[in-house]
């Protein structure tokens, strides 16, 4: 069966170091008819289950765990009947969220998680936040990149837990090496391609974007 990548565009708030933002969120589930993978689980189970439709959810798989990313992640996956992965160096921004329920399975740099007949490789990004983790898929050509990279430049490093000089090193040696066709698919606005990305790199380093 075709595996395909499903997206929604969802509507929330992130919060942190005592700051509320208004934020619009991606969600994105990568499969095929039988079963997916859901990558994050911001603000409204009801759009990412219409994506799911009827599939077997094997994973939430969580890029990274602050609020806006993970607030319904609980709520999904135990309506889904599915497992939450998380990188454990993000567990000091998901007990924030979540104190009173921990994620099923740890992600480990380089874990490949298989679906659908393809694989999602697991590539650790710290720097907008410590256990930051895109996911790759050679086969679809795809990276997600949850808020290490977007269209426009790096993910934001103003907060806590998050360091400029770290997600520079993350983009330049974990991203920048993928196929120049790649699509970037983020955790907010629209998709980019690695070579686009590269082709701005210096310049949004240059200025400390």
């Amino acid at each position: 069966m075709t595996v395909r990548i499903d997206h929604a565009t969802t509507s929330g708030t992130f919060s942190l170091d005592g700051q509320t933002f208004d934020v619009d969120n991606n969600a994105w589930v990568v499969g095929d008819d039988r079963e997916c993978v859901v990558i994050d689980a911001p603000h409204d189970v009801e759009a990412i289950r219409g994506l799911v439709g009827d599939r077997r959810v094997l994973a939430v798989l969580c890029t990274h765990a602050h609020d806006d990313h993970v607030r319904k992640a609980p709520e999904l996956a135990d309506a889904v009947g599915a497992p939450i992965f998380l990188h454990p160096a993000d567990l000091v921004l998901w007990n924030l969220t979540h104190p009173d329920r921990k994620p099923d399975q740890e992600l480990a740099d380089e874990q490949v998680i298989e679906v659908g007949g393809v694989s999602l490789r697991a590539l650790l990004t710290p720097g907008h936040a410590p256990g930051a983790v895109c996911f790759y898929s050679a086969e679809l050509g795809v990276v997600f990149t949850g808020d290490t990279l977007f269209a426009g430049g790096p993910g934001a490093t103003g907060r806590s837990y998050s360091d400029f000089d770290v997600i520079v090193a993350s983009i330049r040696d974990r991203l920048l090496p993928l196929p120049e066709a790649t699509e970037v698919r983020p955790g907010h606005g629209e998709s980019s391609t690695i070579g686009a990305v590269r082709s701005q790199f210096d310049e949004w380093v240059a200025r400390g974007y």
